[in-house]
């Protein structure tokens, strides 16, 4: 065979072979956090990874500051959409998808990030059976740091809370009506409206719930010059992807981009501590002021508000959930001696 045909031949064959080699693929991930921001980075860094260990065969975009809803972001996953193949939600958009990430964001449940992780660990099987169910994959669990109550005159009672014109998120209409059902006054708004309303001298709210590193950033603290220090729940956050896009990485690169993910939980978990102390402090030396009950206070409103918790069950979360969380809860806490 002359040389000439045996090259043809070659390359007929690598013509042949060529498309069934894998294309790299390309994960579009979209997120509401701003960019720049700790998350935003964060992100950024588990996509260089994930490039890095997979030699380019699964990489990653990821479009921050995103001027969709959560629930609209979840909606373009989907087939037939598939503007995007994953998304690192907060705890309101994932409750549009399962009520069972509920129980993560009710106030004055869980004190710490101990208690935080210990109820996503407890909860995980419950919410991956879940989100398969609904077309999707977790991939990780994530934090925004802690929920505090920032408010335009000052609030050290459960009854001042109570009092106050209380920003709700739209469309929330469970939540709407156990606030109104337990003495407080929710105002449904959609989140980008509270910056305006609260410079308002007769804005429709006075108080609303932010994590400190957003309230900075979003110049909340200007307007809504106090804030109750209490944690009154953690912003939980979950990085997902869609089963179809999961389903399309190579079996042997799964492990690597599951560790990159992984490695994005335990850094935005190390780094939000550090984070709401950094932006609070900042906020102080720009105005804020900070309400730190003593001790006998910060006693009497969380015995105020365990009894408000416990109307949840059944109510905002159903009792197999809220039960579990409650023993993953209370096991962190029995171990401390509490």
């Amino acid at each position: 065979m002359s040389s000439v045909k045996r090259f043809l031949i070659l390359g007929a064959i690598a013509a042949a072979i060529a498309p069934l080699v894998a294309a790299p693929l390309e994960i579009k991930l979209a997120t509401l956090v701003p960019a720049t921001s700790p998350w935003h980075k964060a992100l950024l860094e588990m996509g260089n990874t994930m490039n890095k260990d997979t030699a380019g065969r699964v990489t990653l975009t990821v479009y921050p500051g995103s001027v969709d809803t959560e629930g609209t972001i979840i909606t373009q996953m989907r087939p037939g959409f598939e503007k995007y193949q994953a998304a690192y939600l907060s705890n309101i958009g994932l409750i549009e998808v399962d009520e069972s990430f509920s129980v993560l964001g009710m106030p004055f449940f869980l004190a710490n990030d101990e208690e935080v992780r210990a109820v996503q660990k407890k909860l995980t099987p419950i919410v991956e059976q879940r989100l398969q169910a609904k077309g999707l994959h977790l991939l990780a669990w994530g934090t925004g740091g802690w929920v505090q109550l920032f408010s335009k005159r000052e609030l050290r009672t459960l009854a001042d809370v109570k009092n106050a014109k209380l920003f709700t998120s739209k469309g929330a209409t469970k939540w709407v009506n156990w606030y109104v059902k337990n003495g407080f006054h929710p105002v449904e708004l959609v989140p980008a409206s509270i910056p305006e309303q609260l410079k308002l001298s007769t804005g429709l709210i006075d108080t609303a719930l932010y994590v400190p590193w957003l309230a900075s950033n979003f110049q909340v603290f200007r307007d809504a010059k106090y804030m109750l220090d209490l944690h009154i729940a953690p912003l939980s956050a979950a990085l997902v992807i869609s089963n179809a896009a999961w389903n399309r990485i190579p079996a042997e690169e799964k492990p690597k981009v599951t560790a990159a993910a992984q490695a994005l939980e335990e850094q935005v978990y190390r780094e939000a501590p550090k984070g709401d102390a950094d932006s609070i402090k900042s906020m102080q030396s720009r105005g804020l002021t900070v309400i730190t009950l003593d001790s006998k206070a910060t006693a009497e409103f969380h015995a105020a508000a365990d009894t408000l918790v416990s109307s949840m069950r059944g109510d905002i979360m159903q009792g197999d959930v809220f039960d579990l969380a409650v023993q993953a809860r209370d096991a962190v806490r029995k171990a401390k001696g509490k």
